[in-house]
């Protein structure tokens, strides 16, 4: 682990100096990835989704797929917010400045969130999401159930308090942070990709919020829910109350915000620096 700590440091020390026009492309290729990663997710698990009796069971199944987000994320290369909280361990180190974390911070942020909004959007205008267009005759609840359980997922992130967000933020991330950190030490690609596996099957499984991953999730859903097919598929699985919390409003005030402060203080504090300091005590 003290082998780990030190490439984290070298690693992130290497993103504070790249380019900016780098970091907009690795950073929207990122949020791409992620968004193709959760796109298949809920295409594999929506009908279990749907269901109460088996909600747990698609929980499971769609952190089956979403690995492969993380995974391309490490092995392809690209720039993800979530894993660059992790900067503060260099920042501790005095190896990068305060300006060069921020600056890697707001730009890869933002570029996630283009890839992210703009797979959701296309991903919407690809039709997708009204299939399957003969459900009911295979025991479905309704037409276009996969749009209305994107919808449905959309709904329920927006339903959260700021608090409860932020805590399920601080809970993913520091997951996601330790797939990474658990990952760079290994030199073969199958033993990375199984560190990095069983922490975000185990995020998604359990339902924890991640930002850039919702940057994808809830714009889908908001896109969708302007279809009334779509809708009315919605309206079959959970209730109106529940559905009138999807806003662009609750998505960037209710989720997003608390989300990402979560993910900054789990990714930061709870595994950059506390490991640091644990390896710096044994120096």
């Amino acid at each position: 682990m003290q082998e780990s700590c030190q490439l984290i440091s070298e690693a992130k020390t290497l993103k504070a100096g790249k380019p900016i026009h780098d970091l907009l492309m690795q950073g929207f290729l990122a949020g791409a990835y992620l968004s193709l990663a959760g796109a298949a997710s809920t295409m594999i698990a929506f009908n279990l989704l749907a269901n109460p009796d088996t909600f747990g069971l698609g929980r499971l199944v769609a952190g089956i797929i979403f690995p492969c987000g993380l995974i391309l994320v490490v092995l392809a290369g690209a720039e993800l917010f979530t894993g660059n909280t992790m900067m503060t361990l260099p920042l501790a180190q005095r190896r990068i400045t305060l300006y060069a974390m921020l600056r890697n911070w707001g730009v890869v942020y933002f570029a996630n969130f283009a890839g992210a909004i703009t797979l959701a959007y296309l991903i919407f205008q690809s039709g997708q999401l009204k299939i399957p267009p003969t459900l009911n005759e295979f025991g479905g609840t309704g037409y276009d159930l996969l749009g209305g359980v994107a919808i449905v997922t959309a709904a329920i992130k927006c339903n959260f308090t700021f608090w409860e967000a932020f805590l399920l933020g601080v809970f993913c991330n520091w997951l996601v942070c330790l797939a990474v950190y658990m990952s760079i030490a290994i030199k073969d690609t199958a033993g990375k990709i199984l560190a990095m596996f069983f922490p975000i099957w185990t995020f998604v499984a359990a339902g924890y919020e991640h930002s850039i991953a919702n940057m994808y999730f809830i714009p889908v859903g908001l896109f969708a829910a302007q279809c009334p097919e779509l809708m009315s598929a919605a309206q079959q699985i959970t209730s109106s109350e529940v559905l009138s919390k999807l806003t662009w409003e609750n998505f960037f005030v209710a989720n997003l915000l608390p989300v990402t402060l979560g993910n900054m203080l789990a990714g930061s504090v709870f595994v950059a620096l506390v490991y640091g300091y644990a390896h710096r005590k044994r120096a």
